[in-house]
């Protein structure tokens, strides 16, 4: 019976969704760097996030000071490259192509609307099940939470976008099938409690 779910696994897809995971990501830019299409860049990133964490967090450095020093590196190496380009064939930098581009911008504020706008929808109860998986999940991420600083978090968070979902796409069927018992078991669940608390709540019918 296990074997059959499993090969029932490797045809569907998680959550029943129909286009492949870069879709889903956006398939832009940042759906390229979580899913390592520029291998390059992705490290670069996750190098980068790295040493911050490692600076701030194992050696102490507070953020201004890091900041500082991260900016004097900057004018430094830039005032190097800008003034030697002539004597050693480089082209000199570009300082007007310097900076986040626009549709980066537009895509997390597309992002944030999206979020909020979710999280108004289950606000609303129509799906009580919904509403209940989101209210668990917030509390099991208070009480994490409560075990790391708020640097500590963020640092795991990054390090889960920029692992997971490239492991999920080369372990897809295996996750589908493990998803998909947890999520069996899980509705078991909200049916008892269904039957002996949420469905005994009035509602108010809205016209």
């Amino acid at each position: 019976m296990a074997s059959g779910s499993y090969e029932a696994s490797r045809q569907a897809r998680l959550f029943g969704r129909q286009r492949p995971f870069h879709a889903i990501l956006g398939g832009g830019k940042v759906a390229d760097i979580l899913m390592w299409r520029n291998k390059k860049l992705s490290a670069s990133i996750l190098v980068g996030l790295s040493t911050i964490w490692f600076l701030l967090e194992v050696v102490e450095f507070h953020f201004i000071t890091l900041l500082c020093y991260f900016l004097i590196f900057n004018l430094l190496f830039f005032f190097l490259w800008y003034n030697t380009a002539r004597f050693i064939t480089w082209s000199p930098p570009c300082i007007y192509e310097v900076g986040i581009s626009e549709s980066t911008w537009r895509y997390l504020f597309k992002r944030f609307n999206w979020f909020m706008k979710t999280l108004c929808e289950i606000s609303t109860g129509k799906d009580l099940k919904l509403l209940f998986m989101t209210i668990t999940g917030l509390w099991i991420l208070s009480a994490i939470g409560t075990c790391f600083t708020a640097l500590n978090l963020l640092y795991i968070i990054s390090l889960c976008m920029m692992t997971l979902p490239v492991m999920y796409e080369q372990y897809e069927c295996e996750v589908t099938y493990l998803a998909s018992k947890g999520n069996r078991d899980l509705n078991r669940l909200f049916r008892k409690l269904d039957s002996k608390f949420l469905s005994k709540i009035p509602r108010l019918s809205l016209q």
